[in-house]
Formats: C-alpha cells, sequence, structure tokens
C-alpha cells in the first residue's frame, strides 16, 4: 500500500505491546540513516518522535501486530508508513489544546509532517507521512473517516455544554492510556478484557461525537447532537463506565499519575453513558441542563468560562486556576477586598485570605486536585475575607467549576457581602434632569420628525404621547397599522404574560434571577432578545441583564454593566427612556449623537444583536423612573409597531414593581443585618484566656434573626459566657434578641448571682416584657485564676449543651444544668452544673443552626459535631470557628452564633 512513487522500503514487523515504539522509532532512524545519506539529524528526529506517536496509537488502539517501513520516496523526501489489521478502526483526531495528557499523535503528524494522509484496504490500514524538501501541506486536518458499516441506532444528546465534554473527553483518554500502560507493565488494575472493551468503547463515543458535530448545523456552546451508535454498544458502555470509576479510585489513592476527576466531569460522565444506555433500551432523552444538582457536580454555567463574564458581573468574583492563581477578578471583588483590580491579577489566592486559613485552604485545594472530593464546591460557605488593609470582610463564598473552551478547568468564587447588597440600590431621588419632560412639544425636531432626522430609524411615541407636531410620521403609523392584527397578542395571551411577569420576579430568589426569568419570557412570548437597563445608586446607569431567545441565560455578557452616564447631549431613544419619555417606537437602529458615548452604545447593542424594529419603555415605580426596558425583532419576524405600545407599557410597569420590591427587600434585608451585626459585642481580652465568636446569618432565609453570644468580664473577676437564641427569623427576634442580651448583661453585672439565678431573674423581666418572646439561653461563668485551675459553672434555659474538647481530642457533651425554655414559666427551678476545665481544653457555645438538619436526628448531629471538633482540638480558635462554619455551616437555612473559649496557663 502507499504512494505508488515510492521506492522499495525495508520494513520491520512488531508486536501489539508498548514495547515496540521504542523499537520503532530506532528501526526508522536507522533505515532513513540508510537511505537518505546525510540526511539532517532535525529529520532523523522529526521521524522518530512522529513514528513513536503513530505506532503508540495502533497498539493502543488497534491492537493488532504493525508493520513499520521507511524509505526515501520521490521528491527526495522521507516516507515512513505505519500499517495495522484494523481498517475497521478509522482515524479520530481530536484536536486536543498542547497542554493535554492524550491525543497529540495525529495533531503532531499534521503540523511536523510535509505531507501525510491514511489509506484503508479490505484488512489493513496504513497511515503515512513525508518529511523533506518540496512543497509542505503545512498543518491541515485529516480526512473525515468513512460512517462505520453495519447497522445504527440514534441516541440524542440534549444540551450537551462543549468545553464540559472536552474536559470529560480529555480525561478519559489520559486515564485509559495509563491504565493500559498499567497493564503492559504487569501493573493491571482492571481485567485486560475489560480495559480491551474500554477502549473500544471510548474510541467509539468519540467517533460518533465528532461525526455528530461535523455533520451537525447547530451552533454555539450548547447544542443537542445526535449519534449514530451501534445498537449492540450498551454493553461496552457499562464497562467503560465501570473501568473508568475503577480508574477514579486508583487516582485518589494516587496509583495513576492522572488526577482524579472534578465533581462535574464525573457527574457528565455519569449522565453521558446513562442517555447512551437508557435510550438504546428505549428509554426518553435527558437534557444535560436538568439533571438533579449536587453541590459541586451541578449543571450550573454551561457557558464555557470567559474572563469577560467576570469583568461585567455586578456581583463580586475572582477566578483562579488550577494553580491557584487569581486570573480574572472584577471591579466589585477589587472595591470590597481594597486592591485594584489588576494588582491581584496573577497573586495566588491565598493573598485574600485570612492568615490562620491559608494553609488549611492550601491543604484543601491540593485535597480537591487529589481526591476529587469537595468541600465547599457548590455551596454557600460564611467565612472570612482578607482586606488589603488586613482587616477582616465577612462574606458568603459561592465556588464552582468552569470549563474554558479547550477543556481547561477554571474555579470561580463570587463573595457576597454578608451586609451589603449584591446589585445597585434603589434610588430615592428623581433621575430626570431638571427642566426636562416627557413632551414631544419639548423634543427637537430630528427626534420628532422622521422627514427632517436626516437618518432611517426614528423613534416613536403614540399619537396622544406625540400631540400635533408628529403629523409628518403619521403615513408611517398608518402603513404599521396594516400589520397590526399580525403582531399583537390577544387579549389573553397580553394579560397571561403580564401576569407571568410580576410572578416571574416575584418568585424569584434575587433581581438578576428575576430578571433572567423575566428576559426568558419576553423572548418566548414578544421579542428576539430584549435588555435591562436600571439606574444605580449614584445615578449611573447599569445593563442588568440581556437576554436573546432559546439562549436561556444572559446571551452576551459583554453588553452588562455599568453604561456611559446620561449627559444633557445624550438625545437617543435610551436617554429619553430614562428621561421618563416613552414607549419608544423603533423602526430600524436608534440614532446617535456623535457627542454622546450612552447613545453610541445602544446603538451598538442594536447592531451587534441584531435588530429591525423595537420598543424601549420607562420602567417607573413610585412615581420615579428606575430604569428602561427594551425589546427587539430581527429582520426574520413581523416589525413591533403602534399597537404594541400599550402592551410593553403594562409589561414595564408589572416589571417595575417587581424590580422595586426586590430592590427594597434587599435594602430592608441588608439594614436588618447591619443592624444585627452592630449588636454584636466586642470579645474581651483575658490574658489566660482565647476567645472567639463567629455569626453567619442564614444564606437561605431574610439574613437576621435571634441568635447572639456575649462574653464579659464580671467585678468578681470570673468571665461570663453567653449564647442564646430567639424563636424567629426576622426583625422582630433581631430586636428581642437585644433586648434580652442588654437584661441578661444588667442583671449579670449587677447582681452576680449563680448562673441559674440569673436566668430566673432573665425569665421574669423577659416573661414580664416580651411574653410572646420564647428563646433558648447558656449562661456560663469561666472561673479559675490566672494559672489555673478551671472550671465552668452554667445553667442553661432549654438549649443546646456546651461541647468541651481536650487538646488530646477527646469530647464531652455538658448536658448538666438543662432547664426549660426562657418565657415559659419564670417561676420553675433552674438547675446548675460545674465542670472542670482543663488547661487547652476548648469550650464551645454555639446555636442549633451550626448542627441541626431536617433529615438529621439530633444525636446524629451532636456526634457529627464532636467528630469534627475532634480533628481540630489543637487548632487556634479563629482556625476552629472558621472551619465550622465551612465544614458544618455551609447552606445552612438557620442564622448561626458561636463561641469558643480555652483557658491556657501563662507560658
Amino acid at each position: 500500500m502507499g504512494d505508488p512513487t515510492a521506492r522499495a522500503a525495508p520494513s520491520r514487523r512488531f508486536p501489539p505491546g508498548p514495547q515496540s515504539a521504542a523499537r520503532a522509532r530506532r528501526f526508522v532512524r536507522a533505515a532513513l540513516a540508510e537511505a537518505v545519506p546525510g540526511a539532517a539529524p532535525d529529520l532523523l528526529d522529526t521521524a522518530e518522535l512522529l513514528t513513536g506517536e503513530l505506532v503508540t496509537n495502533a497498539v493502543l488502539h488497534a491492537r493488532t501486530e504493525v508493520v513499520v517501513s521507511a524509505a526515501l520516496a520521490d521528491g527526495g523526501r522521507a516516507r515512513v508508513v505505519v500499517v495495522d489489521g484494523r481498517p475497521d478502526r478509522a482515524l479520530v483526531p481530536q484536536g486536543h489544546p498542547p497542554y493535554a495528557g492524550a491525543g497529540q499523535g495525529l495533531v503532531l503528524v499534521a503540523r511536523l509532517a510535509s505531507r501525510h494522509g491514511v489509506e484503508s484496504g479490505a484488512d489493513t490500514k496504513a497511515v503515512w507521512f513525508e518529511l523533506g524538501p518540496g512543497e509542505p501541506s503545512g498543518p491541515r486536518a485529516w480526512e473525515p473517516p468513512a460512517p462505520p458499516a453495519g447497522a445504527r441506532e440514534t441516541v440524542v444528546l440534549v444540551d450537551v455544554p462543549g468545553a464540559l465534554y472536552a474536559a470529560s473527553q480529555q480525561h478519559r483518554h489520559v486515564v485509559l492510556r495509563e491504565l493500559g500502560l498499567a497493564a503492559a507493565a504487569g501493573n493491571g488494575l482492571v481485567p485486560a478484557a475489560e480495559l480491551v472493551t474500554a477502549h473500544d468503547a471510548g474510541n467509539m463515543i468519540s467517533a460518533c461525537v465528532a461525526a455528530a458535530l461535523r455533520d451537525g448545523t447547530a451552533e454555539g456552546e450548547i447544542r443537542s447532537l445526535a449519534l449514530a451508535v451501534p445498537p449492540d454498544a450498551a454493553g461496552a458502555v457499562r464497562t467503560l463506565a465501570r473501568v473508568l470509576d475503577a480508574a477514579e479510585a486508583a487516582a485518589r489513592e494516587e496509583r495513576l499519575l492522572a488526577l482524579p476527576a472534578l465533581p462535574r466531569g464525573r457527574a457528565f460522565h455519569r449522565w453521558l453513558f446513562g442517555e447512551i444506555t437508557g435510550q438504546l433500551s428505549g428509554a426518553h432523552p435527558t437534557a444535560w441542563t436538568v439533571v438533579p444538582r449536587e453541590p459541586g457536580d451541578g449543571p450550573a454555567e454551561l457557558a464555557p468560562w470567559d474572563p469577560g463574564h467576570v469583568r461585567t458581573s455586578r456581583v463580586p468574583t475572582v477566578a483562579a486556576d488550577e494553580q491557584n492563581r487569581i486570573i480574572a477578578v472584577n471591579g466589585p471583588a477589587a472595591d470590597l477586598l481594597g486592591w485594584r483590580a489588576d494588582d491581584l491579577a496573577g497573586q495566588r489566592l491565598t493573598a485574600i485570605m485570612p492568615e490562620h486559613l491559608r494553609e488549611r485552604h492550601r491543604t484543601a485545594f491540593a485535597s480537591l486536585l487529589l481526591s476529587g472530593t469537595p468541600r465547599v464546591l457548590g455551596r454557600s460557605v460564611p467565612l472570612p475575607a482578607l482586606h488589603r488593609d488586613g482587616r477582616l470582610v465577612p462574606v458568603r463564598l459561592f465556588l464552582q467549576t468552569q470549563e474554558t473552551a479547550d477543556g481547561r478547568t477554571v474555579f470561580v468564587a463570587q463573595l457576597s457581602p454578608r451586609a451589603s447588597a449584591l446589585g445597585p440600590a434603589p434610588p430615592h431621588t428623581g433621575r430626570r434632569p431638571a427642566g426636562r419632560e416627557p413632551d414631544a412639544a419639548r423634543e427637537p425636531a430630528s427626534v420628532r420628525d422622521p422627514a427632517s432626522a436626516g437618518g432611517p430609524a426614528p423613534a416613536r411615541e403614540p399619537d396622544a404621547a406625540r400631540g400635533a407636531g408628529a403629523g409628518p410620521a403619521a403615513p408611517a403609523a398608518d402603513r404599521a397599522g396594516e400589520q397590526r392584527g399580525a403582531t399583537v397578542l390577544p387579549a389573553l395571551e397580553g394579560l397571561s404574560l403580564l401576569a407571568r411577569t410580576g410572578a416571574e420576579i416575584g418568585n424569584a430568589p434575587d433581581l438578576d434571577d428575576g430578571l433572567r426569568r423575566v428576559g426568558r419570557l419576553l423572548t418566548e412570548r414578544l421579542a428576539e432578545w430584549c435588555a435591562v437597563d436600571l439606574f444605580a445608586e449614584d445615578a449611573g446607569v447599569e445593563r442588568a441583564c440581556v437576554v436573546r431567545r432559546g439562549s436561556g441565560e444572559p446571551c452576551a455578557q459583554e453588553y452588562q454593566g455599568r453604561l456611559p452616564p446620561p449627559t444633557e447631549a445624550a438625545r437617543g431613544p435610551l436617554a429619553r427612556a430614562l428621561s421618563g419619555a416613552g414607549p419608544l417606537l423603533l423602526t430600524g437602529p436608534p440614532q446617535a449623537d456623535p457627542t454622546s458615548p450612552l447613545d453610541a452604545d445602544y446603538r451598538d447593542l442594536f447592531e451587534r444583536m441584531g435588530a429591525a424594529s423595537a420598543v424601549v419603555a420607562p420602567l417607573r415605580a413610585r412615581r420615579e423612573v428606575i430604569g428602561a426596558l427594551t425589546v427587539a425583532r430581527g429582520r426574520r419576524e413581523r416589525p413591533f409597531t403602534e399597537a404594541d405600545l400599550r402592551l410593553v407599557d403594562d409589561v414595564c410597569r408589572a416589571l417595575a414593581l417587581g424590580v422595586d420590591n426586590a430592590r427594597l427587600y434587599q435594602e430592608t434585608r441588608n439594614i436588618a443585618e447591619r443592624l444585627q451585626r452592630s449588636l454584636l459585642p466586642v470579645l474581651p481580652e483575658v490574658a489566660h484566656l482565647e476567645l472567639a465568636a463567629r455569626y453567619a446569618a442564614s444564606s437561605t432565609t431574610a439574613q437576621v434573626g435571634g441568635d447572639w453570644y456575649d462574653s464579659f468580664v464580671l467585678p468578681s473577676g470570673d468571665t461570663a459566657l453567653v449564647i442564646g437564641d430567639v424563636t424567629g427569623h426576622n426583625l422582630d427576634a433581631a430586636i428581642a434578641m437585644s433586648q434580652l442580651r442588654s437584661m441578661l448583661r444588667g442583671i449579670a453585672v449587677d447582681r452576680q448571682e449563680p448562673p441559674e439565678a440569673v436566668l430566673r431573674r432573665l425569665d421574669t423581666a423577659n416573661h414580664t416584657l416580651y411574653r410572646e418572646a420564647t428563646a433558648t439561653c447558656v449562661y456560663g461563668l469561666l472561673k479559675g485564676p490566672e494559672e489555673g485551675p478551671w472550671k465552668l459553672v452554667h445553667s442553661s434555659a432549654g438549649h443546646l449543651p456546651p461541647l468541651l474538647v481536650t487538646d488530646d481530642g477527646r469530647t464531652r457533651f455538658l448536658e448538666d444544668g438543662s432547664g426549660i425554655l426562657l418565657s415559659l414559666d419564670p417561676d420553675m427551678p433552674r438547675p446548675r452544673a460545674s465542670d472542670a476545665v482543663p488547661a487547652n481544653a476548648t469550650v464551645l457555645l454555639y446555636t442549633d443552626g451550626l448542627i441541626e438538619r431536617r433529615d438529621e436526628s439530633l444525636d446524629d448531629a451532636m456526634g457529627r459535631l464532636g467528630r469534627f471538633v475532634t480533628e481540630l482540638a489543637r487548632e487556634p480558635l479563629n482556625v476552629l470557628c472558621d472551619e465550622l462554619l465551612i465544614g458544618l455551616g455551609a447552606d445552612s437555612d438557620d442564622d448561626i452564633a458561636l463561641l469558643a473559649v480555652r483557658p491556657a496557663p501563662p507560658s
């Protein structure tokens, strides 16, 4: 086989084993050195390299005897041919990026050879390349393989994210290659027959996806693929799944060089294999986008990672690579942490972490890469971030992984301040410049009159708003009216749209999600794309959301974010809508004043998104303009007409009400939490005691509640320790909590009585003033001289027992001293407990939000806390408290308060 012009070539047979690659390289070098006298060392080195790659491919994938020949072809080029016995096993170039661990062989041949190709016969397949003088072919694709012969079944993969597929495919090939090399060395981790089947199944899937991608017409990153697979492939795919599971286990035990897959990669492979086997058995397709999500492995963020998404996000966001380096950071995150964004880029992620958490982060990050087991991926975790000036900033961290377009992994962290809004705050002053009214009589003729505008895209208001000055536009309006019946939604559909608009934004967990939901609704029912622009607190304008039909998520993140400020020179449709004019009808790209950056930005949005007609209307709430809505249609759709303006105006009213309510709710939550945080005390400084405390609001409910902690030194020298929880998760609970805390302090300092007496007096006061304020509380006194010994005397009003952990990790819950809740019966006697506290032991007081879960008994929850604290017994208290929030408090739907104390004799 081969080029008929090639001269007779010496050849040699090699067995299907890994040692054949090295032997074939030596053979080719010797053969070419003899056939091409004076051959350059670079040519011989390149021939060796490419030969090794092709023979390795044949050993791994064909698994037959290999015949290698090398000689001088016509034209003075060196020619190498590698023949195997599997013509049915077509070449499938992977196109992996340079850093990939496998799949580079055919890429190297294509880039380094002057010519290359593949020829298949009845019983053999020959892959060849040529090196040397003459016109080089340059980098070019291999010829696509012919469709496999035999019967085929169609398996439909719905919503396949290309970047995640690329990353998973790379990992699959690397792992299978390592298993093959281990088996050849006699260290087989799986049965040889199963490994062969797994290789074949993996190659089959890669070939089917490559063919579907080549033949498909879908555009964009997320697409559905129809795979033509053999009808009997289910068994082989199940074997592949078992082999990969075994490989993952070996990788986690560090028995392979390859790192285990991250949770999302494992979840994607489970879905992929399940879809193939399930559909071959008659099941219906299930989209990847609806796979039930688990922390760290869900189908969120389908689009490949793009640094532009980070820069334009309004949520403080930091992205890091697999080397733990910051590769992107946006302005809100830089401002939150006191940095310039450019100064943070390139630093280790630990630069924004408190000193006491850095080593634990490095350990956890290495553990994630080595074991594939996540700690905080996909979870909402309260912890402190480090400001540049050294102070701690309380945030909620939400960390997830995304894949780049070429398959790498990026870790994207959103830092939600626990006491500030994520989005722009609601404005409190009118945004219309003084002296400007949304009156057509005050608008320049170039805007009102299409005949004198000098541009193709006049913006028109409804007849009632235009008044007599709009006469020249009337004929156009009449012509547009011919299509009114085709463009206006029926009355019932219009009412349904309005109702759903209010429901979508009203039921969303936050404003950004609500705007995305409304955007999807409007692009399903009314427009091809839409944009929402909102005023920020400083009177600037933010593009909050841009959604295109079918994209599901914001389709153009680069358009979101801060817009140029409105100025007197801005006279385009968006500027007018933000001043209160409209709704305005646009029959083409909007006019742009060359001196107005806002007008130019709006025109650029239209040109790049594509729009033949649009409506832009103001969003009004509480008699103020808070933003504008744009809905647009492309050239393939019927244009908007004046008959649509009333419906768009009604949609704007419903949307504006939802935006205003969401902002007010967010502002109320933040004020309440700031109020509660301001009530939390500063811990006292006691020479022989280490004290630490933490408070974290609920991750799911209103961010305020009745949890509190306190510590102070009594005139007697005893240190008071308090933890408590008022029933409820609202502002009333926070107010009651502050009153109880203040009363307890006053009673304790004034009376200096035993803990049970102080709690009884507190109960009497609480019952008199707040009969409905049910609460739990622990009041304890840590007694003892500076050099020890120490004891904890405490009484509990229905609260969870304190936990004592010694420095060698032994734990004990201090369950004596438990009594009834506050406000039930103030006359009921309260018990007292006294427990010795050894040196360097820790007493931990906590609220139920740390441990209680709906699907777990209280005994199991307390046991989990004890085991967790055992591992942290010798850590500094700041580390212990933060680790408790990270390990046990993530995603808690209740508030959490912690107070830890550790006595230590003077050194």
